[in-house]
């Protein structure tokens, strides 16, 4: 079973989904001629524009639900898997899929929120919604939706559910079943509030996660503050195979870099548009640039939180493909969130495992929440008559099983089943929206002419002659 799931995992994430990611980012960051540095104030006065309605979320809730599906255990656990995999040059192929997948998270959030329509009393929206309107082909909106489920709901929680095991192991010495089944009732107890309990929750809890971890890699980067330049020198260097220490990998610090910055910020990945459709805004483009920066928060900021940590202090091995290590600083220990855990520990040594476990339960467990969402709107695409309330059970009954299953299971299945799910919801959603690039162009182009006029941006679908934005041409 075990050689099965990896040998598909290399068929999924093959070269040609490294070129295809990369590729979109170029292609998108050309044609919004770089939209992710033109409107990076828009994308930050944006957060706090609009409030929550009764069939949507405000565009701040919107924007912190996405981010606890983009700040995971990819944060803490994967840039540590990148590190040691590719080498520190995987961290620059970690920013470079970040600052071009900023353009490709705006594309889909923007589509999101073009073909969005009200079920269940509220928005929903994402990659099925968009193709079956904007390209028109419902077979294929179909087969995302139950890829998307079955990652959602079955493959990735027990990516995060692992990850807070292991690391409430390493620090509190709690067992992985305890863990697990904890993480599951309280689990439970959330996702059966549904989607205004999500947002209120996501609200609260991610901005103080983020902070307090970003927090703690600025007090340590500023005792290291004299070696900065050195660590940029050794992530460039390694970047494009001119570390001699690690030589000879330059394919493997792409490949890393490229697939865990995909797993962290999700971009073009497909599931943050379910959030940004869910938001109530004037204008869909004002959505998309929130979502472009979320992007900017997971990997610029969270995941590089990260990276100096463990760069600072040494405390990761890096693999060595031909055998052995090429690096190792830290003898036995596997690959995941023991790096950061130690890391921490070099400066805070009474404390430092139990906050990196602490910050990787929060950041880990908003990101189930958010799989659960995502999972529960493309059922409610399936359900075109909204008679299917006990499937919605079936599904939370799912998504708990394998919250707890995922906690016991090991780590290396764990990725490797995730990273399938990740790949293969890249593959069908970065094509479909190469294929539906023109409404979200149109929508960029009157947002900025209307900007440009001095106006608040409102959208109007008919008026760009954008087909099947059902909930726009109500108004």
């Amino acid at each position: 079973m075990n050689e099965l799931i990896n040998n598909i995992n290399s068929i999924v994430w093959s070269d040609a989904l490294i070129i295809l990611c990369l590729g979109a980012g170029v292609y998108f960051s050309v044609i919004t001629r770089f939209l992710q540095v033109r409107y990076l104030r828009d994308m930050v006065g944006l957060l706090f524009n609009g409030q929550a309605s009764d069939k949507g979320v405000s565009s701040f809730q919107a924007f912190t639900m996405a981010i606890a599906g983009r700040v995971g255990t990819g944060n803490i656990t994967g840039v540590a898997t990148a590190i040691a995999m590719g080498g520190p040059g995987a961290v620059f192929w970690m920013w470079t899929i970040a600052f071009l997948g900023s353009a490709s998270a705006f594309i889909e959030a923007t589509l999101g929120q073009i073909y969005k329509q009200v079920k269940d009393g509220q928005y929903r929206g994402g990659p099925a919604f968009y193709i079956e309107k904007g390209l028109g082909v419902k077979w294929y909106a179909a087969v995302f939706a139950v890829a998307t489920i079955l990652s959602t709901a079955l493959l990735l929680p027990g990516v995060q559910s692992n990850s807070i095991a292991t690391s409430m192991d390493n620090a509190f010495h709690i067992s992985p079943t305890i863990t697990g089944a904890g993480v599951a009732i309280l689990l439970a107890l959330i996702i059966c509030g549904g989607v205004r309990r999500i947002g209120k929750f996501a609200e609260v809890v991610v901005p103080f996660m983020a902070a307090a971890y970003i927090l703690m890699a600025v007090v340590i980067i500023c005792m290291n503050i004299t070696a900065v330049p050195a660590m940029f020198g050794l992530i460039f260097r390694s970047a494009f195979d001119l570390e001699p220490a690690f030589a000879g990998i330059f394919g493997l610090a792409v490949s890393w870099g490229v697939k865990r910055g995909i797993y962290s910020n999700e971009a073009g990945q497909g599931t943050a548009p379910h959030a940004a459709a869910a938001a109530e805004v004037t204008h869909p483009v004002k959505q998309g640039l929130v979502q472009g920066f979320s992007v900017y928060v997971d990997t610029l900021f969270v995941c590089t939180a990260t990276a100096f940590m463990i760069l600072f202090t040494g405390q990761y091995n890096v693999v060595n493909p031909e055998g052995g290590f090429l690096a190792e600083n830290m003898p036995g220990v596997p690959i995941g969130p023991e790096f950061t855990q130690r890391a921490v520990n070099v400066y805070f040594p009474t404390l430092g495992a139990g906050f990196v476990a602490i910050s990787l339960f929060f950041f880990a467990f908003t990101t189930i929440i958010a799989y659960y969402y995502i999972a529960e709107t493309n059922l409610s695409y399936l359900d075109k008559k909204e008679k299917g309330k006990w499937v919605v059970w079936v599904l939370r009954i799912v998504i708990v099983f394998a919250v707890f299953y995922g906690s016991i299971r090991t780590a290396e299945i764990a990725w490797a089943v995730g990273d399938i799910g990740v790949g293969i919801m890249a593959w069908l959603n970065i094509i479909a929206i190469f294929l539906l690039r023109k409404p979200a162009i149109l929508a960029l182009k009157d947002y900025a002419a209307q900007k440009k006029l001095g106006i608040d941006p409102v959208f109007s679908a008919k008026k760009l002659g954008i087909k099947n934005a059902d909930e726009w041409d109500k108004n």
